[in-house]
């Protein structure tokens, strides 16, 4: 496999890497959280500002702690879509450069096939056909991956993904910006069942509803309504100096349940659709009860699991090294005038080695 410089900056996670083989020889990131929490979620300008001060040190970086120098490098990959246009611009403009300068080849990788990537990080993946389940702040989708650059949507989001969910929830229970290590710190020693809530799901035109896609919108709707029924019982009955909501069973059992539908529906495309083991990817895959219960109910089905590496689910560009590196041996590159985009659907991640720019 190619050995590749690649740069990471679609959102509020500075980062860069080099990989060579799916090892990973070295990987920086500049996190923007403690920054962006006190607006209670990222504040483009300030991301982009702050990839743009970043980057260059985090280059500097890696190709020090590797011992590899830009004439060794066979390419130089950045994420170009989906993303924050100023903050993906960051990445991408300085990749096409250093990639001109150094007369190598610029690969622009779409950034959920990153994410599909980062899981050959960790353990070796049985042959395919197999199904991903994508859970990251802004996505939530199953893909078949049939191979390489070869992606089937079999279920997705109809709302908000999962991670946006988890945000805006940990914002109404005051528990800060991000939602998801917030909401399951708070929830850690709570009661996951003791409050019921529903697991949302998409009607059909035609009637039904369609088995493997999510909503969370009715969720979120019913945290509020439990939420603004706990704050009224506290103040009818007087309770001074009492904690006016069950903070740990609250967080506990919308953790519960979100992980529920997840590996629920998971499952049951996996088996429906004749595949045999299910990865997950993304952001929320760092969460541990999401882990712990795919992991009983693949054992339960019969399902073979696998799961990226902690260090590799949350934005990174070693995971867009391995993606890059794969259109690379491919023979696929990109072209210096290619731009970037803020949506672009992983069907068509191909078109960013078109010869002529898509965008």
């Amino acid at each position: 496999m190619p050995l590749v410089l690649a740069l990471e900056t679609s959102c509020d996670e500075s980062a860069a890497a080099i990989v060579r083989d799916q090892t990973v020889l070295a990987s920086a990131v500049a996190s923007q959280v403690e920054e962006h929490a006190r607006w209670g979620g990222v504040v483009p300008e300030i991301a982009s500002r702050r990839h743009v001060e970043a980057l260059p040190q985090l280059i500097e970086q890696v190709c020090r702690d590797s011992g590899v120098t830009m004439a060794e490098l066979d390419g130089i990959a950045a994420t170009a879509a989906p993303g924050l246009v100023g903050a993906l611009l960051v990445a991408s403009v300085t990749g096409r450069t250093l990639a001109r300068l150094h007369g190598k080849p610029f690969v622009a990788v779409h950034h959920l096939e990153g994410h599909l990537c980062s899981v050959q990080l960790g353990e070796p993946l049985p042959p395919g056909p197999y199904l991903v389940l994508l859970v990251s702040g802004g996505h939530t989708e199953l893909l078949r991956v049939d191979g390489p650059g070869r992606y089937v949507r079999l279920g997705r989001s109809h709302d908000d993904a999962a991670g946006e969910a988890f945000d805006k929830v940990s914002r109404l229970l005051g528990l800060g910006y991000p939602g998801g290590p917030a909401i399951e710190a708070a929830g850690q020693n709570g009661d996951p069942l003791r409050f019921a809530l529903p697991k949302g799901r998409v009607s059909r035109p035609e009637g039904g509803f369609y088995p493997y896609d999510f909503s969370f919108s009715g969720l979120k709707t019913a945290m509020l309504r439990q939420v603004r029924a706990l704050e009224a019982e506290h103040q009818a009955e007087h309770r001074a100096g009492s904690e006016p909501l069950p903070l740990a069973d609250l967080a506990a059992s919308f953790e519960q349940v979100v992980a529920q539908v997840l590996v629920e529906r998971s499952c049951r495309c996996a088996r429906e659709q004749g595949l045999g083991t299910l990865v997950l990817v993304g952001g929320v895959a760092a969460n541990r009860r999401l882990r712990q219960l795919l992991e009983q109910r693949c054992g339960l089905d019969g399902l073979a699991w696998r799961v990226a590496p902690l260090a590799y689910c949350t934005d990174n560009a070693a995971m867009i090294g391995v993606a890059g590196a794969q259109r690379l041996a491919g023979g696929q590159s990109s072209c210096f005038d290619l731009g970037v985009a803020a949506r672009l659907p992983l069907e068509q991640a191909g078109l960013l080695y078109e010869s002529q720019p898509c965008f």
